[in-house]
């Protein structure tokens, strides 16, 4: 049995499985500590942290907007743009270089201390890993690289291909084609609960990381697992049964 944190639930309602072919990760969160990010935020908005907070709700929610209204921008632009909606609504000026400025430490925001460790044992134990990020190709190849985590992934994928947000369902779906897998075949880890409802209405599997103060949306169905830490998350899967292997080794 394994010996999860009391914070690590298994869904007592998931079937019995067998590995995945392909993990995917959110980037920005999961793998990565927004904190220096957010520091940097809250001192233009006059050292305030709960408007950060407010600017990176704001940021997600008008990725959506654009989505919805199939008006594209990347994430950096709608960043920028919603740092100065922030800043205005509370009565900070904020120019366009300045706050572009206090978003720079996207690029270069540390891994979680438990994301390299697992992603090496999962690498090492056969798994194929991808990242999946909301942010562009070059903000997404500067962070894996600053963090040290480029090695292990065997593709780095960015929405800016698809122009289409998560958790748009065919964002997910090109990321499958991407790796040529069926949907059951691809598991997205994540610290975001409307993430990991997107993988799951497009019918992936998902395990949430539950990062402090992250939870899962109620009215989507419960991952696979909801792990506290990454390890506890490598345990998991590297304990699953190998996939079978059809007759013929087909």
């Amino acid at each position: 049995m394994l010996d999860f944190a009391d914070t690590t639930m298994l869904n007592p309602y998931a079937p019995s499985i067998e590995r995945p072919k392909t993990l995917f990760f959110d980037v920005n969160e999961t793998l990565l500590d927004l904190n220096p990010l957010t520091e940097s935020v809250a001192r233009v908005l006059e050292g305030r942290r709960d408007l950060a907070v407010l600017w990176f709700t704001s940021l997600l929610h008008h990725s959506l907007v654009a989505t919805v209204g199939n008006h594209y921008r990347d994430f950096g632009q709608i960043g920028v743009a919603t740092l100065q909606m922030v800043a205005r609504g509370h009565g900070i000026e904020l120019s366009e270089d300045r706050a572009r400025q206090a978003l720079a430490p996207i690029h270069s925001l540390p891994p979680h201390s438990d994301a390299e460790p697992a992603l090496k044992r999962l690498k090492q134990s056969g798994f194929q890993l991808v990242a999946l990020t909301n942010s562009p190709p070059a903000v997404l190849k500067s962070q894996l690289n600053h963090a040290g985590l480029a090695p292990y992934f065997d593709a780095a994928l960015s929405v800016e291909s698809v122009k289409l947000f998560k958790p748009h369902p065919e964002t997910y779906a090109w990321a499958l084609r991407r790796l040529q897998i069926d949907a059951p075949d691809g598991l997205l880890v994540a610290a975001h609960g409307w993430d990991i409802a997107g993988a799951l209405w497009a019918g992936m599997r998902g395990i949430f990381i539950q990062r402090p103060g992250k939870q899962l949306y109620p009215l989507a169905e419960e991952p696979e697992l909801t792990a506290s830490t990454f390890g506890a998350l490598a345990d998991y899967l590297i304990g699953l049964l190998p996939r079978a292997v059809p007759a013929g080794g087909q």
